[in-house]
């Protein structure tokens, strides 16, 4: 009774604004069960099933997201609805779950209850998520994706340049990485309004982690050690050629020896070449006097090792469309091709060469991209470039009678330097040149002549830069077709342009008759007799070797002169297997420099 008499007591107790401590205790009892309560259904609406319970989700968006990299991948993480579209912290949980209260008055309305009607309003659906998660510089991403423990050395060189950039520029996820889940409906937003979604916010800048920092370092190291491994291969395949045609000659010559010393007396005694069948042995060769090459040890030339691609219709302006191409946003603030794309060529070249990208028009069977050996060397007077590749085996192309674009050339290749002065040379190289309306690219016009141009338009719109145009249409918005090949400028504007140094050199070496062209690109490509240079194109033993000798200095108009301590734009492109127009394999743009490491390409003293 005693024990019945002090509970009661304590009980009814006051303790704070009146109430009794009994009244405390059963208010927070129930506020336990009604918080347990809520923060239950809170986790019931926070999992893949209740997202997809309705069939406006579960039957579009939940359908594309399947077999995405978030839905499987090799760590076996799963990233769901909630993981992407509901945020952790408390307070901003619960405004979402507020703001989700709207799809309940649209679920009822029926507003997106069929595919058509959801695809109708799946863009304005999209804008908002963007917004979103640009408002808070992608705070649901980071719930798995974090810059402190990104390790750059499993990341592609694209990938970490581009987190890179958007560390120190205020980038953020969502402006790269639209589509990933769903279908990439960015890709019909037009280009101003899309480079506004994606635009810098200087209170996202972070501070680089040192850790990213040292693992960027690490995995350059890496890829310098893994290019200097398959430069020596190239070497050893060079000595291992070399010594194998040594012991055919040697062969060849101790067969004829043995030949001679076996035949008898009285046709040995005959004249030289009066034995019916009679040859002189084969002997190599040295270089002509007058080869590109003579006298030239390509031993102390520098040599690096490109891969060119094939390109498909990936002209100047799709480089600069963000639906196109998601780097376009770097390059507009400055990046080069080079610094995203050199490690991957030859995966670029796969993608496009079977169809998957950017080629409406695959010829089956061609190979995507070619490894190449270039060397570069100069003395006093001239720069020397050696290129070497394997030939390839044909693949006959479709469209064109007899299966080959060019009959008469089973390989050319296309040289152009650049100073820095055309608008995007120092950054894209040669694809400054290459545009939307070009023959055989999507914006070709039908019948260029009709314009009345002064240009040489018998076989279609060829390479031109932007100088030469009034305007190019670089966004293709409301329906406005990419380039500008009819915006010509008047010939006096065209002098001053060329005067101003806006020209690319163009040279070119053929293989049917061993010719060579010289020109340049300004208003378009112009090309004559190879008067400029000499060169030297063969093939031997599967392996093409194109020698080119150029004067360092000229006067000649659409030259351009090298001299120590500058670097140029460098470029170049092989017409393989009797190849035409765009169908052949490109270069990204490099920088050649004399006697000076931090070019790309180094053409070293003799």
């Amino acid at each position: 009774m005693q024990h019945q008499s002090l509970f009661k007591s304590l009980l009814s107790r006051k303790v704070a604004f009146g109430a009794t401590l009994g009244g405390a205790v059963l208010f927070m009892v129930i506020g336990v069960v009604l918080w347990g309560g809520f923060n239950t259904v809170m986790e019931a609406t926070n999992t893949m099933e209740f997202c997809i319970s309705c069939h406006e989700m579960k039957e579009n968006v939940f359908a594309e997201y399947q077999g995405t990299v978030h839905d499987g991948n090799r760590s076996g993480v799963r990233a769901g609805c909630p993981d992407c579209h509901v945020p952790r912290p408390w307070v901003h949980k619960i405004v979402r779950k507020i703001q989700a209260s709207n799809e309940i008055w649209h679920k009822l309305m029926g507003t997106v209850d069929t595919p058509e009607k959801f695809n109708e309003h799946r863009l304005t659906m999209a804008r908002r998520v963007w917004q979103a998660m640009k408002e808070t510089d992608s705070r649901e991403c980071r719930n798995c994706h974090d810059w402190d423990t990104m390790n750059p050395e499993r990341q592609k060189p694209r990938a970490r340049n581009q987190h890179l950039f958007a560390m120190e520029n205020g980038r953020t996820c969502i402006d790269c990485h639209k589509g990933i889940a769903h279908h990439a409906v960015h890709k019909d937003v037009p280009a101003d309004e899309l480079e506004a979604l994606s635009a810098p916010v200087a209170a996202h800048i972070q501070a680089v982690p040192q850790s990213f920092r040292d693992g960027m370092a690490r995995a350059e190291a890496a890829e310098k050690a893994k290019e200097a491994e398959a430069q020596a291969e190239v070497q050893r395949d060079r000595e291992r050629r070399a010594q194998a045609k040594a012991a055919e000659q040697q062969r060849l010559e101790e067969a004829v020896a043995k030949a001679l010393a076996e035949r008898p007396a009285a046709v040995a005694a005959a004249p030289e070449g009066a034995v019916a069948g009679a040859t002189a042995p084969a002997t190599a060769a040295p270089p002509a006097a007058g080869a590109p090459d003579a006298g030239i040890d390509w031993a102390k030339a520098g040599e690096r090792r490109i891969t060119v691609f094939y390109p498909g219709q990936t002209s100047m302006e799709w480089t600069l469309v963000g639906k196109f191409h998601g780097g376009a946003l770097p390059f507009k603030a400055g990046d080069r091709c080079f610094t995203c794309h050199d490690k991957e060529t030859e995966a670029m070249g796969r993608k496009m060469v079977t169809g998957e990208k950017a080629e409406p028009t695959p010829i089956p069977g061609k190979r995507g991209s070619i490894p190449v050996s270039v060397q570069a060397t100069h003395d006093a007077d001239n720069l020397y470039l050696r290129f070497q590749w394997e030939d390839g085996s044909h693949a006959p192309v479709p469209f064109a009678e007899g299966g080959k674009l060019d009959p008469n050339h089973k390989v050319k290749l296309a040289l152009m330097l650049a100073t820095d002065l055309p608008e995007y040379a120092a950054q894209a190289g040669c694809w400054g040149a290459c545009h939307h309306d070009l023959r055989s690219m999507p914006e070709h016009p039908a019948d260029p002549k009709a314009a009345g141009l002064a240009l040489e338009l018998g076989g279609g719109v060829t390479k031109y830069i932007k100088e030469s145009r009034t305007a190019v249409e670089e966004k293709g918005q409301f329906g406005k077709k990419l380039g500008g090949w009819d915006k010509l400028k008047d010939p006096a504007a065209l002098e001053a342009e060329q005067a101003a140094g806006h020209f690319m050199d163009l040279l070119r070496v053929n293989s049917g008759d061993g010719s060579t062209q010289d020109g340049q690109v300004l208003a378009e490509r112009q090309m004559s007799g190879g008067q400029g240079f000499t060169a030297n194109i063969r093939e031997e033993a599967g392996q093409w070797t194109v020698t080119l000798k150029r004067p360092l200095k000229s006067d000649k108009p659409g030259d351009i002169s090298l001299e120590p301590g500058k670097l140029y734009n460098f470029g170049f492109a092989i017409h393989d297997d009797y190849s035409n127009a765009r169908f052949h394999h490109v270069s990204l743009g490099y920088k050649l420099g004399l006697d000076d490491p931090a070019a790309e390409v180094n053409a070293t003293a003799q």
